[in-house]
């Protein structure tokens, strides 16, 4: 069996994010067993060439677009979560816990 990197794990989480749903950097890394590794999955999300990584649907502990000048455009990031259904005030989503998606509650093995 091949070993997955920890970039791997991070998509593979990333990849299963509901539409219309959001997840934290956090929560993405305690789901991968890397609980204090929260930046490096920002760095993960910020590196992913890969079209199918909805890396939109992640955003910091507090519901903040923190990754959004990794986007192309002005507002591309607030853009996809807005034709999601999601509200974005002052790069902030509104509800966050009700739009909020726990990977841990999500993906028990």
């Amino acid at each position: 069996m091949k070993h997955k990197s920890f970039y791997d794990k991070v998509y593979a989480i990333a990849r299963q994010i509901p539409y219309g749903k959001v997840t934290s950097y956090g929560a993405i890394a305690k789901a991968i067993g890397s609980p204090k590794s929260a930046r490096v999955v920002g760095y993960a999300m910020n590196n992913s060439s890969e079209k199918d990584v909805p890396a939109h649907r992640v955003v910091n502990r507090i519901g903040m677009l923190t990754g959004k000048h990794h986007f192309n455009g002005s507002n591309l990031m607030q853009q996809l979560l807005e034709s999601e259904g999601l509200k974005v005030v002052n790069h902030q989503i509104q509800d966050f816990e009700q739009h909020f998606w726990d990977p841990q509650e999500a993906i028990k093995t």
